[in-house]
């Protein structure tokens, strides 16, 4: 049997490991498995800084140049990590993360000079956000002869358009027409949801790659026993009933909708909200909730890694809140997590979006509309008051082990480096 060459992949993507949520954390995933594999791998990124919108240590004392790290594998595999500065703000907005971007490529253009005279890649691999990332790898594609992968997390600028944080007719026409350029230079276009496929099948005259987020299975399990003492260790007491939110928290989530429900339910003592994660909107949150006497209401720091399964485990509830006109460009990777731990998801979504469609296809979670704090409310109360749900448990975990799983969502995507 003839053997493959393995690749030489430069990746450019300015979320990496060893940011543990997000985007950062498929794609540190994503190349650690390729170098496992024996590929030799390079990526131009930036240094830590999400979700907590500040560059982490022991990183900070490198952030204004360019740092590199290298990794080793038994497979006779490389990862190469070129570290860039950028601009981070601390407060992001709409034309600050347009900086962001921005400084993000030039500084890793810069970096990127020298490789153009180095052995060739066989493949770039350009991640969007920030959609402008995908220049960088059409530009290595043209110079150099080699094939490019633009890999779509999040239509950011569709998303910044339904938003409102662009509203200019003319900025636009400039986005998409950049936009337009790359689809049209690259080689492959992969994104990861049917519905975001469907949006993207509109402006791309080339088949599209399914590559979804995948969760780490074995990691991540359900945990029967002891689910009293879990909540110990977490600060609730053992018959808690805990609604959690984890994940990244922003302005524009509608995370208030949380402290809503908990003041309409705070009757009900068993009830415990949690709202995990860092961000720039969670000092709001905790304003607003002492504001609103709730004391139903916690706030808990981004749990470590080794702990995570046990705290997912912990809840009783988990909740994906989704805007309503995001429900179709965003694949909420928190989902992956919960489902590969057996959790109980309540996810805002409307019937018409691609998530309500696949949830209620597996029957895998529960459905309410979305921001609409009623449905919220109801949603909760009934999940609260039934508690029977243990064959949509069976069927979320069930979903991950079939269809989630890192190995097999990554070997279909390993083939692809060969065509």
């Amino acid at each position: 049997m003839k053997t493959l060459t393995k690749k030489r992949i430069l990746f450019i993507g300015y979320n990496f490991s060893p940011e543990l949520t997000g985007i950062g954390k498929y794609s540190g995933e994503m190349l650690e498995w390729l170098a496992e594999q024996g590929h030799e791998c390079t990526v131009l990124t930036a240094y830590p800084y999400y979700p907590y919108w500040k560059v982490q240590e022991p990183y900070r004392k490198n952030r204004f140049w360019y740092k590199k790290e290298i990794k080793n594998f038994a497979s006779g595999g490389k990862l190469r990590v070129l570290r860039c500065p950028m601009y981070v703000p601390e407060q992001p907005s709409g034309l600050k993360r347009m900086i962001l971007d921005t400084s993000f490529s030039v500084t890793a253009l810069l970096r990127m000079l020298p490789l153009f005279f180095q052995k060739k890649y066989d493949w770039s691999i350009s991640v969007a956000p920030s959609f402008q990332f995908g220049l960088l790898g059409v530009l290595y594609k043209k110079l150099r002869g080699a094939k490019h992968l633009h890999h779509i997390q999040d239509l950011q600028i569709e998303a910044a358009q339904d938003l409102g944080l662009i509203k200019s007719p003319r900025l636009l026409k400039l986005l998409y027409g950049t936009e337009r350029f790359i689809f049209r230079n690259t080689d492959v276009v992969s994104s990861i949801s049917d519905g975001m496929m469907a949006r993207i099948e509109k402006k791309v005259q080339k088949p599209l790659l399914f590559f979804p987020n995948w969760t780490e299975t074995h990691s991540f399990y359900p945990m029967i026993e002891n689910r009293g003492g879990l909540k110990e260790k977490f600060g609730f007491a053992p018959n808690d009933w805990v609604v959690l939110y984890s994940g990244a928290i922003g302005e524009k989530q509608g995370l208030e909708a949380i402290l809503h429900t908990a003041q309409t339910l705070k009757g009900h003592k068993q009830l415990q909200f949690a709202i995990c994660g860092t961000g720039p909107y969670k000092e709001t949150l905790i304003h607003m909730a002492e504001e609103m006497g709730l004391p139903n209401m916690h706030f808990l720091p981004l749990q470590p890694k080794a702990d995570f399964n046990a705290f997912l485990n912990m809840a009783d509830l988990h909740l994906v809140i989704q805007k309503e006109k995001a429900s179709d460009l965003v694949m909420p990777s928190k989902l992956t997590t919960i489902l590969a731990v057996g959790g109980l998801a309540l996810i805002t979504a409307n019937e018409q979006s691609s998530l309500h469609k696949i949830v209620r296809k597996y029957n895998m979670g529960l459905l309410v509309a979305a921001e609409n704090q009623e449905a919220l409310n109801t949603g909760i109360l009934e999940a609260f008051q039934n508690r029977d749900n243990a064959s949509i448990k069976k069927a979320a975990r069930t979903y991950a082990e079939n269809y989630l799983a890192i190995d097999t969502i990554m070997k279909a995507f390993e083939k692809k480096l060969y065509t």
